[in-house]
């Protein structure tokens, strides 16, 4: 008498004196998964073991990774937009003080890349 498992289409293999059945994920789109991504990852396997665990099992941990380097980068692009503007760093101090423009939009990227990590990444 075959077991579900059997009658679905499963196989065995037999490993000692053990049948194991022969599982593995689904495929997954191949999308990028940038430093949001992998930051996300790590905390989720550092900080919330079960929710990583379900997502790499239910096969959807990439495209979950996937979706939150692309919210993150969208909210980091229009942070630096948005701090850019309120400070009135603009093409025109590039042009005339580039070492003041650099200094500033570093410190403006900082600040943002910290929002997206709270937001996003941590959240």
């Amino acid at each position: 008498m075959e077991s579900l498992f059997e009658q679905l289409g499963g196989t065995y293999t037999r490993q000692g004196d053990y049948c194991l059945p022969n599982v593995c994920l689904p495929p997954e789109e191949e999308r990028p998964i940038g430093i949001y991504g992998q930051r996300r990852r790590a905390y989720l396997k550092g900080h919330h073991r079960v929710l990583y665990y379900n997502l790499l099992t239910a096969g959807t941990l990439d495209g979950h990774l996937a979706d939150i380097e692309e919210q993150a980068q969208e909210l980091f692009l229009w942070l630096v937009e948005q701090y850019a503007d309120a400070e009135g760093v603009t093409e025109e101090v590039k042009a005339n003080d580039p070492q003041a423009w650099v200094r500033k939009m570093n410190g403006i990227r900082h600040r943002a890349n910290e929002a997206v990590m709270q937001e996003i990444v941590y959240g």
